[in-house]
Formats: C-alpha cells, structure tokens, sequence
C-alpha cells in the first residue's frame, strides 16, 4: 500500500486506478508487485522466504474463518469463541449505513475503523471540533470501495462496516504500546514493537524481539532500530499464552495486542503481514522466518465452518 502513495498520492485517484486493474489475475498482479516491492522475481513453486510464503499463502490457503478474523468487526466473535471477549476494547457501535451514526450520544473521544480496510482511521481527540458531515462523506467513500491492494484473499468477501470503538490512552513516553507476535501453527516464534510512531509513523523505531523479549538485530528496513533498552511489557507471559491460543487454527497469523500498564487489549490478527512485501534488515530474516512458515499441502486443506 505505501508503494502506491508515494507514486500516486491523491487517494481518490490511487483507490480508482486500484480499481481498474480488477481484470487482472491475482497472480499477475501478486508476481508484479512483489517485484517491484522487493525488487526480486517471486518464488511460487517453491517459496523459501517469508515474503514468498505470504504470496502462496493469498493464492492457496482458504479457511473461512480467516474472512471473519480479517473483519474488524466479527473478530470479535472469533476472540470471544476462544473465551478471551476480556481483551475487546469498548465497542460505540457497529454501522452499515453512517447516517445511523447517533454522534452526539458518542463520548468526547474515540476512534472510528472501516472494517474492511487497513490503515483506514479516524481519530477522533475532540468531538467538538468534528466536521461531522465531512467524516461521513469520508466514510462513504469508504464502504463503496475494496481495499484489497494487495490481493489477499481473506478480505474479498468482508461486508464493509463502520466500528467505533474506545481511543485508547497513550503510555508515560507518550507511546501506544503495540506488540505483533509472529505465529506458526499456533506457536509465537517472534514479535515486533516500535516506539515513537504515533504521531509520525515514518519517525518510528522498530526492531525484532525473541518470545523471551530479548532483542534481536532484525527491523524492517524502512525504520530505524530501536536503540533503547525497552523493560519487558507486565503480562508478557500472558500475552504469549493469549497469542498461541488465537493462533492455533492457522498455519501462520500475526496476533496484535496493545499492552499499557499491563493492560492486555486485543489489536487485530494479520494473516498477511504487510502483504508479504517487507523488506527486513539484514535481509536473512526472510528466510529465519521463512523456515518457520511451513506451508500446508493443498491437498490436505480443509474449509472451516463459520463460527
């Protein structure tokens, strides 16, 4: 997604053009992006990196409920199936039509998704200086187009929603604590964190954590490493123990959890981190993760029944 705004960075335009490549295979489109991501021919008959895993996976794997956990909304169902609905954040409300959306009865504060999107959010700091008419112009255009661009299978068949849910509190550093745990066949194999990225996400600091939250000398190339020594997170056992738990019905899924004094609030579950197109420094960790990933055989996979 980010490829796309910095060559095109009027969204309208960039959703439209996104739209008019519709015609083209999943395969054709996965194969030139990733190219042009990465700068390397992509590997599909037999996938060693991770990036290369991702891409078998958006072509090959199907299981229903990666559709529900990839809505951000029914996740909800699915976290709560696994006795864990005390990790939801607050929810306002859920809206197919934003004209339903009674905004005076909303708190002072909050959070608006499209649950069929990504990195489509509206932070809401001060209701009282909300153009309300213009965020609703905002969230029609985004229930009237499809995310996809990265053509990831479990999100062709979200019905898009409008959520509002609680804004969370920020962290003594000014942070919102957010660490992705890396699961394989519902084991945690590694993590991620950044600091200092929520009021300028290219500005973050990113690196790479072992499930024991011991630093490693792995980030995504487009950050810089974190180059303080960070305290391990209160109930990062727990966190451990709920991830493995969210994860074990899927070959690899990335569990979110935002973490603040110790309070485990589930994030979101990933089944294609950045869409397979990140670019690790040193680039070996696409293959250390890559030799974790492994990939289901076609023949033996199964539908799973919606929860």
């Amino acid at each position: 997604m980010e490829i796309y705004k910095k060559i095109i960075p009027n969204q309208k335009l960039r959703l439209n053009l996104l739209k008019l490549s519709d015609k083209i295979s999943d395969k054709k489109i996965i194969k030139a992006q990733y190219f042009v991501k990465t700068g390397r021919f992509l590997n599909l008959k037999n996938p060693v990196r991770y990036t290369e895993k991702i891409q078998w996976y958006k072509l090959n794997y199907r299981n229903q409920n990666m559709v529900n956990c990839s809505d951000k909304y029914l996740v909800r169902d699915y976290v709560k199936s696994k006795n864990l609905g005390k990790l939801l954040n607050d929810l306002y409300g859920v809206y197919q039509n934003v004209d339903d959306i009674d905004f005076e009865s909303l708190p002072n504060e909050f959070i608006i998704k499209a649950t069929h999107g990504s990195g489509t959010n509206i932070i809401v700091k001060d209701k009282t200086n909300l153009d309300i008419s213009k965020v609703k112009q905002t969230l029609n255009e985004w229930l009237k187009l499809k995310f996809n661009y990265g053509r990831e299978w479990a999100y062709y068949d979200i019905k898009p929603k409008i959520i509002i849910e609680k804004l969370l509190a920020r962290d003594h550093n000014n942070d919102l604590p957010d660490y992705k745990f890396f699961c394989f066949n519902g084991k945690v194999e590694y993590l991620y964190t950044m600091i200092d990225y929520v009021d300028d996400h290219s500005a973050g600091k990113c690196s790479f954590f072992t499930k024991d939250f011991k630093q490693l000398p792995y980030k995504r190339s487009e950050y810089k490493a974190i180059d303080i020594s960070l305290d391990k997170p209160k109930n990062f056992d727990e966190m451990i123990k709920f991830s493995e738990i969210l994860s074990k019905d899927f070959p690899h899924v990335r569990v979110d959890f935002y973490n603040i004094n110790g309070n485990i609030i589930f994030g979101e579950l990933t089944f294609y981190n950045a869409s397979g197109y990140t670019k690790f420094d040193p680039d070996e960790f696409d293959y250390i993760l890559g030799e974790k990933f492994q990939l289901p055989q076609i023949e033996s996979i199964v539908e799973s029944e919606n929860l």
